[in-house]
């Protein structure tokens, strides 16, 4: 029997006590104008009315879509309304739950139902994500010859986690978080309609704003809590919502993401450019975030090593020992306490003085390098500890530089190819301004010819 999106049972059960499903069920919209957000895909004519048969006559049926969007913000509920007012068949699977099989089984009902009746059939695929290559692959055929209309459902950029060949078989509808407005309409409408509290509670403006705060743009995140906190007002025989009730209700907004999907890399970049930018405040932020999510500290502290080389290099030297015993630190302590050691390491990096010096010095001897600039090592320089070195002519000539009052010898140090190339240009930043002095006393006494 094949997987309805919401079976008759559920939908029985709901009918006759209402009550007894959560609010963020309760108030799902019905239609696609009760839809709160999203207006860039619900335009006249756009795939999503299509689907529901809207102007979709004649031989342009409607597209597959891939709908891309952070929890919360409506790609079941656009499902569910397509469930609704579609009179096509609608068929319902998750990538948690089914496999290949259970794909083929949908595929081969809905030809029997084009062929047998003229019914067409939607496929619903919640977290397509988390099919596999080869799983993906078995919606091809269907997709491509329209035997099934797709809606796939995502949290992760499909760009990573969806093949080519499906996409381009499909519109990528991208959702948007829910501003505070869209938030607060849907807030204030299931605080009085009769589908959800009835007016039994108010919600007073400054419990509202905190309810928005902990929302972050998730339609369901904030009807969850709300009735919450309503359910323990009206345990106290309190009409209102108090923001004293409201926080004991709901401890602290859930920031989790996914750590193998785009999150994981998006939130990280944030970290790191935060830093590069010198904005402690915000490098905190989104550190926080990272330990809230459950991120390895480990793949932190990684990611603030490479900033202290990359962002800060000479510019402050402790920079790096710094990042390294954060490192060490928190693989010998792990969470909870390892949050203190990458914060002292995160402020540490953001407030030093910025290069990137040691970064584009070494990409610059990189690219000499692989543009075969390169040629043989001066014969002064080679080896000549092993026998026969010497009539070779290897290490002949060679000037050691402690034999030197200065402690620097003018001699060829740099195959002939590159010889007089200057790859590091350091800055006045920091530490960095007595290395920029260092280098122009040291350059101008190895008398180099400048290229």
């Amino acid at each position: 029997m094949e997987p309805d999106l919401f079976t008759a049972a559920a939908e029985e059960r709901q009918e006759k006590d209402p009550a007894g499903s959560p609010l963020a069920v309760r108030m799902r919209p019905r239609t696609l104008d009760e839809v709160v957000g999203q207006q860039h895909l619900l335009k006249p004519g756009s795939p999503l009315r299509r689907l529901v048969g809207e102007g979709a006559k004649g031989p342009a049926g409607p597209s597959s879509v891939i709908l891309w969007g952070p929890p919360g913000t409506g790609k079941t509920t656009l499902a569910y309304v397509v469930s609704k007012a579609t009179n096509k068949r609608f068929v319902e699977l998750s990538a948690i739950t089914a496999g290949v099989k259970e794909v083929r089984a949908v595929i081969d009902g809905a030809r029997r139902a084009t062929g047998g009746f003229g019914k067409e059939t939607v496929l619903f695929l919640d977290e397509i994500h988390r099919f596999s290559k080869a799983q993906q692959d078995s919606l091809l055929p269907a997709v491509e010859n329209r035997w099934v209309t797709l809606i796939a459902a995502t949290t992760e950029n499909p760009y990573f986690s969806v093949i080519s060949p499906l996409l381009s078989r499909s519109l990528l509808l991208t959702l948007e978080p829910l501003t505070d407005d869209d938030l607060r309409g849907l807030i204030r409408r299931a605080l009085v309609d009769d589908r959800g509290l009835k007016g039994a509670v108010t919600l007073p403006e400054d419990s509202e704003g905190h309810l928005l705060r902990i929302a972050g743009g998730d339609a369901r995140r904030a009807l969850t809590a709300l009735e919450a906190a309503a359910g323990a007002a009206l345990d106290k025989d309190e009409t209102e919502i108090a923001l004293a009730t409201l926080e004991e209700t709901v401890d602290r907004a859930a920031v989790k993401y996914d750590r193998d999907g785009d999150q994981h890399y998006d939130v990280a970049s944030a970290l790191i450019k935060s830093i590069r930018g010198s904005d402690v405040d915000a490098a905190l932020h989104y550190l926080a975030r990272m330990i809230e999510a459950g991120e390895d500290p480990r793949f932190i502290a990684r990611r603030l090593m490479i900033s202290a080389s990359e962002d800060i290099g000479l510019a402050d030297p402790n920079a790096l020992p710094i990042a390294v015993a954060a490192a060490q630190a928190v693989a010998m302590i792990g969470f909870p306490e390892a949050a203190l050691t990458l914060s002292h390491a995160t402020i540490a990096l953001a407030l030093a003085p910025k290069s990137n010096a040691a970064t584009t010095a070494i990409g610059a001897a990189l690219d000499d390098v692989r543009k075969g600039l390169a040629g043989p090592v001066p014969p002064h320089l080679r080896d000549g500890h092993y026998k026969g070195a010497a009539k070779l002519g290897h290490a002949q000539g060679y000037v050691y530089p402690h034999d030197l009052p200065e402690g620097i010898a003018a001699q060829q140090y740099a195959p002939d190819a590159v010889t007089g190339r200057e790859y590091y240009t350091p800055t006045r930043h920091g530490a960095e301004a007595r290395y920029a002095d260092a280098v122009e006393w040291t350059r101008k006494h190895l008398g180099r010819k400048r290229t």
